[in-house]
Formats: C-alpha cells, sequence, structure tokens
C-alpha cells in the first residue's frame, strides 16, 4: 500500500481521530463486527472527499465512560501494572489530588512498574489497514494526558510514571502500517507548567515514528464541554519544541486572539487549523467553511496552513450531524481553493 501522503492540494482535509457511534456495532460487538464498521468510517471519509482519514477509534469504544469515549481507558486496561478496579478509598485519593475535577474516578491505579501488558498497537493498526484501502491516520492518547488520569500508588512521581508509560508506547510505533500518526493531548492546555514534561515524553515516542508525525492538540472534550482553561499563546513553546511534522489544532471553538498566537510556530511545523466546530450540532456551511480558512491564511500568511479539520473528533455527535460536517468541510476547503 501506498503510504505516502499527497502535496496537493496545497491545503488538505483530515479528521481527528474518533467517529459517531455505529449502532449496530455497539449492539452487536464481535471482531468482524469492528472490522466491518471501521470500513464503513474511512470509506465514508473517503467518499466524502478527505485527504487524510481516520479509523474512528470504534474499537476503543467504551460505553462504561461515554463521556470520554474510551480514549483514556482503552490504554490504562492494557498496559501492564495497573489496576482498573476501583474502590471508594481510591476515588476519593483521586479527588484529592484536585488535578481532575471533571472525572470523579481515577482510570486506574498504578501497582507495580508499567509494562506492555496486553497493549497491541500494531494488531489494531494493521486491522484498520486491512480494510483502509489507500492512506489513513493512526491516533494514540498522549503518555502526559494518561498518567494524569492514574492514582499512583508506585512511583509517586508524575514525571516518573509520565516517562514510564512513554517508553511502553514508543516500543510499539516503529512498524504501524500507516501514513501517519497522531498523539493526542488535551491535558497540557490547562497544565502549562507540566509542558516540558508532556514534550518531553510525546518526543519520545515521536523519535520512534518513521512516517509523518502529528500532534493534536485540544482545550478537551468532556461530554461536549471544554474542560482545560488557557490559550494558546501560553503553549508556543511547547508546540515549537515537539518533534512533529504536523500540529492539529483546536480553533473553531476557540477566542480570536488564539488564531493570532500561531504566528510564532516554527516554520518547519506545518499548521492544521479547526474549521469545524464539534461541540454544536450546528451544520456548518460550506462558505462557513471557505471563510475560516480565508481568514486564518489572512492572519498566518499563504501556505502557512497545510492542513484543515474538525476541532477534535465525533464521538459525541449523531453520525448524520458528523457526516454532514466532513461534507462540509472538504466543500469549503474546494470552494477557498477554487478547486
Amino acid at each position: 500500500m501506498n503510504n505516502k501522503i499527497p502535496k496537493l492540494p496545497r491545503i488538505l482535509t483530515t479528521t481527528v481521530g474518533s467517529f459517531s457511534e455505529i449502532d449496530w456495532l455497539m449492539t452487536a460487538r464481535s471482531e468482524q463486527a469492528i472490522i466491518d464498521a471501521t470500513q464503513v468510517v474511512i470509506s465514508t471519509q473517503r467518499r466524502l472527499g478527505v485527504d487524510l482519514p481516520t479509523d474512528g477509534e470504534l474499537y476503543r469504544y467504551d460505553t462504561d465512560h461515554p463521556d470520554t469515549n474510551g480514549m483514556i481507558e482503552y490504554f490504562i486496561k492494557h498496559l501492564g501494572g495497573i489496576n482498573i478496579n476501583i474502590g471508594r478509598s481510591h476515588s476519593i485519593a483521586f479527588r484529592n489530588k484536585q488535578e481532575m475535577s471533571f472525572r470523579k474516578k481515577p482510570a486506574g491505579i498504578v501497582m507495580s512498574s508499567i509494562s506492555e501488558g496486553c497493549l497491541d498497537l500494531f494488531s489494531d493498526c494493521s486491522r484498520s489497514a486491512s480494510v483502509a484501502d489507500g492512506i489513513f491516520k493512526f491516533t494514540l492518547t498522549s503518555p502526559y494526558m494518561l498518567a494524569r488520569t492514574l492514582l499512583d500508588n508506585y512511583y509517586f512521581d508524575l514525571h516518573a510514571l509520565t516517562n514510564a508509560i512513554a517508553n511502553v508506547i514508543a516500543e510499539q510505533v516503529s512498524d504501524l502500517p500507516c501514513a501517519c500518526l497522531q498523539i493526542d493531548e488535551a491535558n497540557i492546555p490547562g497544565s502549562p507548567k507540566d509542558t516540558h514534561l508532556a514534550s518531553e515524553a510525546i518526543n519520545q515516542i515521536l523519535d520512534r515514528v518513521p512516517c509523518e508525525k502529528a500532534v493534536h492538540l485540544c482545550f478537551g472534550n468532556y461530554g461536549g464541554q471544554s474542560i482545560q482553561k488557557g490559550d494558546w499563546k501560553e503553549l508556543i513553546d511547547f508546540l515549537n519544541r515537539l518533534r512533529c511534522d504536523q500540529l492539529i489544532l483546536e480553533m473553531a471553538h476557540r477566542p480570536e486572539q488564539d488564531l493570532e498566537a500561531l504566528k510564532n510556530i516554527d516554520s518547519r511545523i506545518a499548521i492544521g487549523i479547526g474549521v469545524v466546530d464539534i461541540k454544536i450540532n450546528h451544520i456548518e456551511t460550506e462558505d462557513e467553511i471557505a471563510r475560516r480558512i480565508e481568514h486564518a491564511e489572512n492572519k498566518l500568511g499563504i501556505g502557512r496552513i497545510r492542513w484543515v479539520h474538525p476541532d477534535c473528533g465525533f464521538w459525541m455527535l449523531k453520525r448524520s450531524v458528523a457526516e454532514r460536517k466532513i461534507a462540509a468541510l472538504v466543500k469549503g476547503r474546494d470552494k477557498y481553493l477554487g478547486l
């Protein structure tokens, strides 16, 4: 399979990660059903004209955690050294940390050294590749974001825990059959004091990736709510330390001054801007999308924006809404470029 990302048009479209629930997958989950649903998700994006689709992360969906679609729990339950059976005392201890007030319970308790456990990213990526019929993007959750959700009863040190998780994940990314690997981070925008820790951990993984390297950052989407305070200006130094090829950034749901801050991103990094708001049901028109792209290029300069995309994944929205938003994304890009 040719894993080369096209060079034209000069602004490409992609999605961020998760897709809307597939009803029949939720009611009759099996390996074959996951394969079939993944094929539907990728082929839907191709039909709508997306240049670099994602696999929809359907195999990660966890109905016990509908506010986050399982992006945390998928990794936590597979990594070794973590107990996912949460008791009352664990919940109280986690809440007393006062670091993640939007979560009532930890995703797990670190009981021993973090290990691979039964995490198998190659098999998951290969499943998607088997039905992709072209290039696609594979995603994983940032080690810092995972560490923040845990009650650490072993390392008792956020730095050590984060790097332990990063080391394990880094061992699994050197041969993934995808055109692009994207690391997702939605906690650091609210904790700029930890940017050196987060960038160090993310770079451990990026340095092992042989294909296109992307990092997606947003201000959280917990049940449709932004959960992190802050702005992009505070994070520019962090973004410039990332050894990635592209940044996929939430922008449609952000204030105007955030766009201005992106002028200071290192020119070696391609910028992706969110032009579709996934926290609302409103279906953007192609004219709205085109205007948002035009406005961003007027601010950042022609040629600085390489990607346009939704702000985040589509797990919260109904499939009919998600598909119409994707269609508007592509049509708006095409209208702006005169394609």
